[in-house]
């Protein structure tokens, strides 16, 4: 039988025998007047070193706050260097099981930007620098052209090396000069002949808009069209410029791709060493368009890494550098003083990572993130969080602590767009192999500097093996170019397949959208306030409620993660 409000006033048990109970609709008034302190803790009390030890991510959790809005209403937008900003925080890892030029590219499109290692030669690097500056464009300023001479072999070769096989055919095979048709790849795939002109198969049919017409104008002329590529010629019929319709396509499919805002070319960063040679490196990577250059280190505070960035600042004054790795206030204040534009803070917090154990020098991840952050935003320099990232939490707490961007190296490298191939492991589980770049196979590889080529082949083997070392970009990471006997600071491994990053990706984005729902800001911005003027709070998590946090209590569970 139903209870009347009587009878429950009637019959309820006290809480507390004997206490007054008040208006609960004064609850917002009480709270604010009876608790001077908000629950839990500020990020400087949790990060003092000095009383709790050195945190990384796992030791703590973010507290929630109140929900006005909607998860998608969230912002994610965030500086990377000071004068570049990304539409999501997230960025691969320069390690070469990680980062070339595909996973450059689709980490732009999803809104991030990766990274191109540098355990390759110079002109590898820079090839996968153009292939990144050129998969996107607004009006391609300089596309590749044919002359009538050109061959259809010739055509088919420049597909297969580019990765497209829309051509403009001119009179002289350069710009500007007078358009004479089109090439596609239609045209060329069945033709019987290889040597036959390209004039034999081309277009001639043409849809062009002439010099001056804006963007949005060309544009809206391709969409019209049936045409792939829209010619952009001068009074006189030269071809001044291009536009694709892939581009189109592509800004429909991904609207929060990484572009400069003039050339509308998706974002290339490259990292390169401090040695001597990286500035012929760097030569190479900036006449392929490289928008960022990463110094990479392991230990960031060198003479070699601050001459490095004064060069470089010098010589390329329209490139943004990122110094690093450090994890002091000390540190950083070297590089922030050499005029570095970003930071990138951490030390043996990588998953494959081992210099903690073997130098016993480093930095918990979380306290190195939070006390080099505060003190570079004095000086408005961005921090790029780098390892540690396990899942969709670290990068949030990263994040928290101050970090405008987190760097993904293991939680990317099982995915499609990550270099190598996929095996089937004892376990029969589908994984890819990812190492360290402080790994012996990492500054083993023959890769970046030659091993025994040409240059090498009359001089010892030794001579060939000290060469190769020099040219590697693990051994030069480690400052271990001289060294006789290498020591390992990663390991080498493999990773379980994570499919491909334009579904993993926006998971992460989603996952960091709720979170900041849940956390009570829209935007990282308002997160990086909330936290500095103590409103964000954080509590310790001891053992036991690492343990309570995580699955526990069930006989069996599948994690699927999203869907």
């Amino acid at each position: 039988m139903p209870l009347t409000n009587g009878d429950v006033g009637a019959s309820q048990a006290p809480l507390y025998p004997g206490s007054k109970i008040e208006d609960f609709s004064n609850a917002l008034e009480v709270y604010k007047e009876s608790y001077v302190k908000s629950d839990g803790l500020d990020a400087k009390t949790l990060l003092d070193s000095r009383i709790n030890g050195g945190l990384t991510y796992n030791d703590f959790l973010v507290l929630p706050g109140y929900i006005g809005f909607a998860a998608s209403e969230v912002s994610l937008e965030t500086p990377v260097t000071k004068r570049i900003s990304l539409k999501t925080p997230l960025l691969s890892s320069p390690m070469d099981t990680v980062t070339e030029h595909t996973m450059a590219i689709y980490m732009a499109l999803l809104g991030g930007l990766g990274v191109i290692h540098h355990n390759c030669s110079a002109e590898d690097q820079a090839e996968m620098v153009r292939k990144v500056k050129r998969f996107e464009n607004g009006f391609i300023l300089d596309p590749v052209v044919l002359s009538p001479k050109t061959t259809v072999g010739e055509a088919k070769e420049l597909k297969d090396k580019w990765g497209f096989g829309g051509f403009p055919v001119t009179e002289t095979g350069t710009l500007p000069s007078k358009l004479i048709g089109m090439i596609t790849t239609r045209d060329i795939q069945f033709h019987p002949n290889l040597d036959d002109p390209v004039t034999a198969v081309m277009s001639t049919d043409l849809v062009t808009a002439p010099s001056g017409t804006t963007l949005t104008e060309a544009n809206a002329v391709l969409s019209k069209s049936k045409k792939g590529k829209l010619p952009i010629v001068d009074e006189k019929g030269n071809l001044v410029s291009l536009l694709s319709r892939s581009d189109l396509m592509k800004n429909l499919h991904y609207p929060l791709a990484s572009k400069l805002p003039h050339s509308k070319q998706l974002i290339c960063a490259a990292a390169i060493g401090t040695r001597p040679d990286d500035k012929n490196r760097l030569k190479q990577l900036v006449d392929a368009g490289l928008d960022i250059v990463v110094l990479d280190s392991s230990q960031g505070n060198s003479i070699f890494q601050i001459d490095m960035i004064k060069y470089v600042k010098e010589e390329y004054p329209g490139l943004d550098v990122i110094g690093g790795n450090v994890v002091t206030v000390s540190q950083a204040a070297s590089l922030i003083a050499a005029g570095v534009d970003g930071l990138r803070i951490g030390m043996g917090s990588g998953s494959a990572c081992i210099t903690q154990e073997v130098m016993a020098v480093g930095r918990p991840q979380a306290a190195s993130v939070f006390n080099v952050s505060v003190f570079a935003a004095r000086f408005g320099v961005p921090c790029i969080a780098d390892g540690g990232v396990q899942n969709v939490g670290h990068i949030v707490k990263g994040l928290a602590l101050g970090a405008s961007t987190v760097m993904m190296g293991g939680l990317l490298a099982g995915t499609t767009e990550s270099p190598g191939e996929y095996f089937v492991s004892r376990e029969g589980k589908l994984v890819k192999a990812y190492r360290g770049m402080g790994s012996i196979d990492a500054m083993e590889d023959k890769k970046a500097g030659g091993g025994s080529g040409p240059g090498t082949a009359k001089g010892s083997a030794a001579a060939a093996k000290k060469d190769a070392r020099a040219g590697n970009a693990g051994t030069a990471r480690y400052f271990s170019e001289g060294d006789r006997l290498l020591v390992a600071q990663g390991v080498s491994g493999s990773v379980l397949d994570r499919g491909s990053v334009t579904k993993f990706v926006p998971y992460l984005i989603a996952g960091l959208q709720h979170s900041l729902q849940d956390i009570g800001v829209k935007s990282l911005g308002e997160l990086r306030t909330g936290v500095r003027d103590g409103d964000v709070r954080f509590e310790l998590r001891t053992v036991s409620a690492q343990a309570e946090g995580n699955v526990h209590g069930l006989h069996s569970f599948d994690k699927k993660l999203y869907s």
